[in-house]
């Protein structure tokens, strides 16, 4: 890799512009051919750490974002519903339990959106003009979300939802975008942990969201310490403030990598394979085989273009380099409609969705999971209230807990292993052991003592990313056509996320069935949370069967995988130019 100037012409230091480097090679065939060499066959630099860094704080907002709603929603509570009866412990003051569903929901529902929508665009307008639009989205919908309020006219939790929703929309945006981005950047050897490691900034965003949460906690301990539970004016004011800075601090990320996002060169894959320069990669190869070995002009373009020279060169017996297919809707259509192709994107989109019904029912319920097993950081007598301060900090200190000793070493033993293990048997680990693990929660709740509920819930938490969560977002990005990269991404995500609307609105709120409820409230005290891990564990069960219908990606380059999952022959990296025509 040319390591002296990363900031040719449409590139910086983030992303290198890899076409500009053999501009000079007229043949359009040896120019791609040796622009993606250089890609793939790169030692891992700071360079690809600039990269992973760029790409990742997308992610670390992600998380920031989906996550901290957890703590909101106590802190929201505390202001917006003050006047509602504690729970029947009287430890928590409780949301209406349909409000509550609808604030969690809202911002997988805007993902389904983003993911379909972006994932569509960056394969018909390419990677650079949508990258960083979705960050802009997400900043912008941050700062409004801190913004809602109520009034006579306007109900908080309906404008509050609306915002996350549009927020959700930048969030989906960023799953296709940053994968396929990595995918193509990325050295071939090292793919898989650079896509990892992009994913893995998930993690850091939940462990910031718990270390700024509780910084905010602690912050107001004077206002919001009161020993018999109560919340007075001074407390509830504190818990509006403690929110809005809370949630708009997830804009701070995002606004440090927009620059390097919105001057991203175009990725070299799309630019070759997808994007509208046929007519100059054919006049190229006209002038080359003319003898004139310079690169055509706009000229010797509009030339082609109002002659018959371009259908000539359309209409040899030549690979897809020159015969490109298509990436419209029909061919879309048309090749998946294949069972050896359907099958890739039924594994990966299934999968997908068969994890995020577990991993958001888990991860957006965590509260309601630590609270219901017992697990408290600071000591209180059960037959007292305890202070909203103490309630707060149980929360994010127990959020913190699970993600230092279980989410993050997941996320990161799976970017030390995908290289050398493959991305299949991950997967495919993952769901099993994820699944014998949620079994052991389900079948012996009663019988598990406080202690052992929390071990195995990190356990959960630990394998569910150095297994499916992380594997789930790598291979979409890798086994599909370039013309088709983003969009295949942007469907398989979106189930996941219908998983986890589902898990949410269907399956949570099954942990009430047949338990006592509270007639001011709606809630029960989740009696049958037990058989919710039941279900969870079936579902981690289909996605280890679906897992059989991925392929394996490690070690092969994207046009490798294209050749052989999909049949396109890439003659460019066989050395045959358009001398050999």
């Amino acid at each position: 890799m040319n390591t002296n100037n990363y900031e040719t012409s449409g590139g910086n230091s983030a992303f290198h512009n890899f076409v500009n480097d053999f501009a000079d090679i007229s043949d359009p065939l040896e120019r791609r051919a040796k622009a993606l060499a250089e890609i793939d066959n790169a030692k891992f630099s700071w360079y690809h750490v600039r990269s992973i860094m760029v790409a990742g704080v997308g992610f670390m907002t992600d998380a920031y974002d989906l996550f901290t709603i957890n703590i909101a929603i106590s802190m929201i509570t505390n202001y917006y519903y003050n006047d509602y009866p504690m729970d029947s412990t009287k430890t928590r003051r409780i949301m209406p339990a349909s409000t509550e569903t609808l604030l969690k929901v809202s911002t997988p529902i805007g993902t389904v959106i983003g993911e379909v929508v972006f994932g569509i665009m960056a394969d018909l307008f390419g990677r650079k003009y949508m990258y960083g639009i979705e960050l802009m989205i997400m900043i912008g919908a941050t700062i409004l979300q801190c913004t809602a309020g109520e009034s006579g006219a306007i109900n908080f939790a309906a404008v509050f939802a609306f915002y996350r929703i549009i927020m959700g929309i930048g969030i989906g945006g960023d799953y296709p975008l940053s994968s396929i981005i990595s995918a193509e950047f990325a050295t071939t050897r090292w793919r898989g942990a650079i896509m990892a490691a992009v994913f893995a900034n998930q993690g850091w965003g939940q462990l910031l969201a718990g270390i700024v949460a509780l910084i905010i906690i602690v912050s107001y301990k004077g206002k919001t310490n009161a020993s018999d539970g109560s919340c007075d004016l001074a407390c509830a004011l504190a818990n509006d403030k403690m929110w809005r800075i809370l949630i708009g601090f997830g804009a701070v990320p995002g606004c440090l990598a927009l620059y390097f996002r919105l001057t991203i060169p175009e990725s070299p894959r799309f630019t070759f394979d997808v994007s509208k320069e046929l007519e100059k990669a054919t006049a190229d190869a006209l002038k080359y085989i003319s003898g004139d070995h310079g690169e055509a002009d706009i000229g010797d373009i509009e030339y082609l273009q109002n002659t018959q020279g371009l259908e000539r060169i359309l209409s040899l017996e030549v690979p897809p380099l020159v015969q490109r297919p298509d990436s419209k809707f029909a061919d879309f259509v048309q090749h998946f409609s294949q069972w050896k192709h359907l099958k890739y994107l039924i594994g990966t989109a299934g999968s997908w969705f068969m994890l995020d019904v577990a991993y958001y029912g888990l991860g957006l319920n965590l509260p309601n999971i630590l609270h219901t097993i017992g697990f408290e950081v600071t000591s209180s007598s059960k037959d007292d209230s305890i202070s909203v301060y103490k309630e707060l900090y149980n929360e994010a200190a127990g959020n913190l807990l699970l993600i230092c000793a279980g989410s993050i070493p997941g996320y990161w033993t799976a970017v030390a292993t995908l290289d050398w293990l493959g991305r299949k048997p991950i997967q495919i680990m993952g769901f099993f052991l994820t699944t014998g693990l949620l079994c052991i929660i389900g079948f012996c709740f009663n019988k598990i003592g406080q202690h052992g509920k929390v071990a195995l819930y990190i356990l959960c938490q630990y394998f569910l990313n150095f297994g499916p969560n992380t594997t789930t977002f790598i291979v979409p990005g890798e086994c599909f056509p370039t013309r088709f990269r983003s969009t295949t991404h942007g469907i398989s995500a979106a189930a996941g996320k219908i998983g986890a609307v589902i898990a949410q609105t269907c399956i949570g709120t099954l942990e009430n069935h047949n338990c006592p409820i509270d007639p001011v409230t709606g809630k029960g005290d989740r009696c049958w949370l037990n058989n919710v891990m039941k279900i969870f564990a079936l579902f981690m069960l289909l996605g280890f069967f679906f897992s059989f219908l991925i392929p394996e990606t490690k070690r092969k380059t994207l046009e490798q995988l294209n050749e052989e999952l999909h049949g396109e022959v890439d003659i460019s990296r066989n050395h045959i130019s358009y001398k050999d025509i």
